[in-house]
């Protein structure tokens, strides 16, 4: 009998867990009008312990990255790898083809001539690179065709400025929404969305 009711409430568990996992997200979001004024809730919000799930410009804000402690991307590492195998498979390619399968006497000059190999080289590695970092770059953000927009603020496109801060257990709202009007929050709103 103990095993059995071990078991139901196993289940129980992971049913919870589908459940909270597929169920959409729900964001504490405050507008701002100006950049500055959305510079000083990020630090305000992150010197208060809250962890900021994204903000949002019309425009790119360069000190955003380091306010928010962003870490850099991976994404040149992407780029590096697949230009090396690029070039690894290119060179592989031209010597294969010019030198073991069909080698041809052009002007005496020797069939494994790297002078001969020099545009393809560069141009496969450059060609590989750029397609392997815009799709690693659609992967990792997951834009895909059909992939419905969330605005999370309306005139956040135009004009206005956003900041948005992830609901998750242990999240104190009351304390949250003080932090941000303090720093000068227009509007404060309650935005759930499937991300």
């Amino acid at each position: 009998m103990a095993l059995t009711e071990q078991l139901s409430t196993v289940t129980k568990k992971v049913n919870t867990e589908k459940r909270e996992s597929s169920m959409p997200n729900d964001f504490l979001v405050a507008t701002f009008s100006d950049a500055e004024t959305l510079m000083r809730a990020v630090q305000a919000v992150r010197a208060e312990g809250f962890r900021i799930y994204d903000t949002y410009a019309p425009y790119p804000i360069h000190e955003m990255d380091r306010a928010m402690d962003i870490r850099r991307s991976r994404l040149p590492w992407v780029t590096l790898l697949a230009g090396i195998l690029g070039l690894t498979f290119a060179i592989g390619f031209q010597f294969y083809a010019a030198v073991l399968d069909w080698p041809l006497n052009v002007g005496g000059k020797p069939d494994n001539s790297t002078l001969a190999f020099i545009p393809i080289s560069f141009e496969i590695p450059v060609l590989l690179g750029g397609l392997t970092t815009v799709a690693a770059l659609f992967f990792r953000t997951r834009l895909y065709p059909g992939k419905r927009e969330h605005l999370m603020a309306e005139r956040v496109t135009n004009d206005t400025f956003a900041l948005a801060l992830r609901r998750r257990d242990g999240f104190d709202m009351r304390r949250a929404r003080e932090v941000l009007e303090r720093a000068g929050a227009d509007q404060l709103s309650l935005k759930v969305s499937e991300i």
